[in-house]
């Protein structure tokens, strides 16, 4: 009789410890999941915070372009019946920089007067400073007039104009800049600023474009 019984005994024994062996992997399974969840959470978390960290930091300190405008600009010499050559080329230019905490630092700014696309005279007018934040800085330039001459194909029409009230002028100033953005600089930037104006017959700025604001791009 005891050994009719033997078969039913034994089998039963590897199926016991097989299911023992399903649960304790389901159980293993189930908790490296739920560790590999929390763990998504807690970085997908994380880099939530740092991103709307940097993104209110970027709203505070993100630099703003300065504001240049030409306040004046006169140029007596241009009546003359041999031309403006070596004749004074003056102008007032107001350059402010609005960021609340964030200072600019400026290489020197060259500056050129056109007249009709053609140079009528450039220099520098401001050596290398640095800007605080919510600064208005003025610069003062004088440029020595190299054209045109009575000799030029152009001095027809520039005499015409000069003699209308009407001569239309281009004033550029270039320069390298750096903000200054708490502890650490940006890369530079090459800066082109571009005032469009038109002078009299006295070749002083006229009144309706006095103080308008000049084109900046880098």
């Amino acid at each position: 009789m005891s050994s009719a019984y033997q078969p039913a005994y034994t089998t039963y024994q590897p199926q016991h410890q097989s299911r023992r062996r399903y649960y304790a992997s389901r159980v293993k399974e189930s908790l490296t999941s739920r560790f590999a969840k929390c763990l998504c959470s807690f970085l997908l978390t994380l880099l939530l915070i740092v991103g709307v960290i940097i993104f209110v930091l970027w709203l505070s300190l993100r630099p703003h372009r300065p504001h240049f405008h030409l306040s004046s600009f006169s140029a007596p010499g241009l009546a003359q019946s041999t031309g403006p050559v070596n004749s004074a080329l003056s102008f007032n230019i107001t350059d402010r920089n609005s960021n609340g905490k964030i200072g600019i630092y400026y290489d020197s700014i060259y500056a050129s007067v056109f007249y009709n696309d053609k140079e009528m005279g450039s220099g520098p007018v401001l050596f290398p400073f640095y800007q605080p934040p919510k600064n208005t800085t003025v610069i003062l330039g004088t440029l020595t007039a190299t054209g045109p001459t009575t000799t030029d194909s152009a001095w027809d029409q520039f005499s015409a104009d000069v003699a209308a009230g009407q001569l239309k002028l281009n004033l550029k100033l270039t320069s390298v800049i750096r903000f200054k953005v708490k502890l650490w600089d940006t890369h530079q930037h090459r800066m082109h600023v571009e005032c469009d104006f038109t002078v009299g017959k006295d070749g002083n700025i006229l009144s309706q474009y006095a103080d308008e604001r000049c084109t900046l791009y880098f």
